[in-house]
């Protein structure tokens, strides 16, 4: 069953391909500009939720669980994601959300959610805030793996990880949106030792480094700082938010460029690798960025 699993997920994530790309009239100084089109890979489980699932659910069947437990808020892409590919591969997951004032006609992605046959159990800030880092194996009621809010443990870095693994690992710099540092770590973690990762954090006040070290830390794993960078004064207000000068330059790329961003990750990051271009006067520079999925429908 596990051959079978693995499978499937190296099929869909053949989807993904690296493409040039441009910043429309930005890019002026000849730099070579590339995307991972981790978007392309599953509709509802698009980007760094299907690497960071990927091995879990491997895990899960491994150990025989019976259930998938996971955590998230109100709009969590990632309770989506588990929801969609648990339902997709026949295994049973369960959502702990953030807000016991919620239900499951709140809005629409959790109404799709328990559609997709997710149990959910509303829980109070208080609750949600003592079990969202669960993870790993439980037997307290059943065979359950445990998914921490956001994925991140050592099977979503591993999922991350592999990213580099299918396109050039050359780049000068390699540009990702930051949440929960899952995908961070595991990009850093199978660089080319001569390239430098760019991270945009998109929370407000969100101490990049210290919450790298500690998951890595959490994993068993070290990570070099001195390679990394981060451009953490492009949230624009935190988590969510925007302003009308990240809705312009959105408007823009997605008129004439060749792949769409959005507000929350990508739009924020490509508006974060255009003001470094500039302010640091790049020239025939090697950049992937990496299209960690975003757009949701709901």
């Amino acid at each position: 069953m596990k051959s079978n699993l693995i499978s499937i997920f190296d099929q869909k994530r053949l989807h993904s391909k690296t493409q040039k790309f441009h910043l429309i009239q930005y890019n002026v100084q000849n730099n070579k500009l590339f995307v991972k089109r981790d978007d392309l890979i599953h509709a509802e489980v698009s980007g760094n939720k299907w690497r960071k699932l990927k091995w879990n659910m491997l895990s899960a069947r491994q150990n025989k669980c019976t259930l998938i437990n996971t955590f998230g808020g109100a709009y969590s892409n990632h309770l989506l994601a588990t929801a969609s590919l648990g339902n997709e591969l026949n295994i049973k997951t369960r959502g702990k959300v953030r807000g016991d004032e919620l239900s499951i006609d709140s809005n629409p992605l959790l109404r799709r959610c328990a559609d997709l046959n997710m149990e959910l159990v509303f829980l109070t800030r208080k609750d949600y805030k003592e079990v969202k880092d669960f993870n790993g194996l439980d037997y307290s009621e059943q065979y359950i793996w445990n998914i921490p809010e956001g994925g991140a443990n050592r099977e979503g870095i591993k999922g991350c990880a592999e990213i580099m693994q299918e396109t050039e690992n050359d780049y000068d710099y390699v540009v990702v949106a930051q949440g929960t540092t899952t995908t961070s770590l595991g990009v850093f973690s199978s660089l080319n030792e001569k390239t430098k990762l760019i991270v945009v954090p998109v929370l407000k006040g969100f101490d990049s480094i210290k919450e790298m070290k500690s998951l890595a830390s959490y994993c068993e794993m070290s990570i070099d700082d001195s390679r990394i960078i981060v451009l953490n004064q492009f949230h624009f207000g935190g988590y969510a938010k925007t302003n009308q000068t990240l809705n312009l330059f959105i408007n823009e790329f997605n008129k004439m460029g060749s792949f769409k961003i959005e507000p929350t990750y990508t739009g924020k990051v490509l508006y974060a690798l255009n003001d470094f271009i500039h302010t640091n006067d790049l020239v025939n520079q090697k950049i992937l960025f990496i299209h960690t999925g975003g757009l949701s429908q709901y």
